[in-house]
Order: structure tokens, then sequence, then C-alpha cells
């Protein structure tokens, strides 16, 4: 059984990708991190002896702390934070129990843009539909959640990449974006490392609804339909990828859990 403070590894599997998921932070010490350099999704870096930093990162959200073998690191910055009121658990066994788990995705540190201002910031054409609502989603559940977007128009993306040192996305010619016949979706599960049934499963949807090939997928026709509504329904760009979050969301629980339920009349009902 955990401990009152600690998090198994499936526990917290369960958790990532979830709108209300833990913060993670991992306080391994660089060398440990240099001879594995990969994140447990969504997780940061942040140093262990930088205490009141971490807290002003965290803020009220409730978080898990990892180091490399779930012991005197985080177990001991888990009981600092406790006791100053936080909502902290510590992950069993650490990113080593993380890499021994058979479906536990580990995201490559080398594939992480440098962040801008203490986050990642990315650019891309306005009036985002379905690859440009999907990837800020996959990036701000899975890889940075206090990830930044830029909707500029599409003859200025580069321009705005360059001057503010944003990563452009979804435009052709870049590195994060469409390859053959996958979309930029794809992509990121590829360079990320989250290849994991549930986002794949996400994927084909993404792919068939943003390639017009709906024959992929018969979900892909409700995905086209919600995002043009979005797109007519609101103005502001973050507005419209704000609401598209909660789309995804509902799309990814499907994916992960619900994708073999249906739904008809009963059949001892007159129609």
């Amino acid at each position: 059984m955990a401990a009152p403070n600690e998090i198994t590894v499936p526990q917290l599997l369960r958790r990532i990708g979830l709108p209300d998921a833990p913060m993670i932070i991992d306080v391994s010490i660089d060398t440990d991190f240099s001879a594995d350099p990969f994140l447990i999704p969504s997780a940061v870096r942040h140093p262990h002896t930088d205490v009141a930093g971490l807290k002003a990162r965290i803020g009220v959200r409730p978080c898990v702390i990892v180091c490399q073998k779930g012991i005197k690191l985080s177990q001991g910055m888990v009981a600092r934070l406790r006791n100053d009121g936080f909502d902290a658990q510590y992950l069993q066994g650490g990113n080593f129990g993380w890499r021994a788990h058979p479906d536990a995705p580990r995201i490559p540190a080398a594939s992480l843009p440098d962040p801008v201002d203490g986050a990642t910031l990315w650019v891309t054409r306005h009036r985002p539909k379905i690859d440009r609502v999907a990837c800020p989603w996959l990036i701000r559940r899975f890889v940075d959640a206090d990830a930044r977007f830029l909707f500029v128009s599409p003859a200025e993306v580069m321009g705005v990449a360059e001057r503010y040192g944003a990563s452009p996305f979804d435009i052709e010619d870049v590195f994060w974006s469409h390859r053959d016949n996958r979309c930029t979706f794809d992509t990121m599960l590829e360079e990320f490392g989250l290849k994991i049934p549930a986002l794949l499963r996400l994927a084909t949807v993404i792919r068939a609804a943003d390639t017009n090939s709906h024959m992929l997928s018969p979900q892909a026709a409700g995905l086209l339909a919600m995002s043009v509504g979005l797109s007519r329904q609101y103005r502001d760009d973050h507005d419209q990828l704000n609401a598209g979050m909660a789309i995804f969301d509902a799309l990814y629980r499907w994916a992960r859990d619900g994708q073999d339920e249906g739904h008809d009349w009963p059949t001892e009902r007159k129609r």
C-alpha cells in the first residue's frame, strides 16, 4: 500500500493528460538526469536547492515530486512542502520506477524547444482548426502545462518565430508540421515519445478530420463539425483554443476509456 504522501506509477499514469492532473516536478540532480535525459510527460525540472522558487512555481496546484529513485530528494522535498500546506506527493520508485513500467511513456528532454521566459513558446496561423487546436492540447496536457501559443497571420509566422524565439508549428517547411500523410499531431507524438494507445487512437481521428480522410475514422466528421462551429462561435483565437481544450479532453477520455461504448434507443420501447 502506498504511503499517504506517495503516488504509484500506475496511479500517476491515470492522472497524466487530464485537466486536473497534478504538476510534476523532477528534482533529480544534474548528474543523474544527464545519465538518463528523459522526462515523465508534463514534468518540469527544478533544483531541489531552490525551495522558495519551487513554492512560487507550484502556487496552489497539487504536485508530484520526482527524483531518481523516489527516496531522499523527493521524500524530503514533499515533507517540506506538506509542512507548509502544499498538496504534494512523491512518486514511488522515482524515475527508475517509471522507466521500469512497460506502459509509461518518457519524453526525450532534447525534443523540447528551449523555454522563453520559463515556458515553451509556439506560433502558428491564426483561426486555428483541428490540428492547430489538437497540438496545443497535447502540449499543455502532456509536455508543458504552461506553454504559450501565438496565433498570427500566415505570412508572419516565421518572422514572429524569429523575433520572439517561438517554435513554429503546423505550417509548411518547418520541423513541427505534417510529414507525408501524417498531421502535426502525429509528428509531435513521434518526437515526444508519446505513442501510447489512447493518443494513437486520437491521432487517427485528428488525421481523418484534418486531411478530409473521413473513411479512416467515423468520429472525424463530428470533430470537423465541432471545429468549424468553434471557429464561427469565437472571434478571439485564445477563447477558441480554451473551448477546444475541453473538446479534446473529452475525446481523449473516449480514446482512453470509452471507445467501445455505444448508444441506441432501448429496444423494449416503441420508436
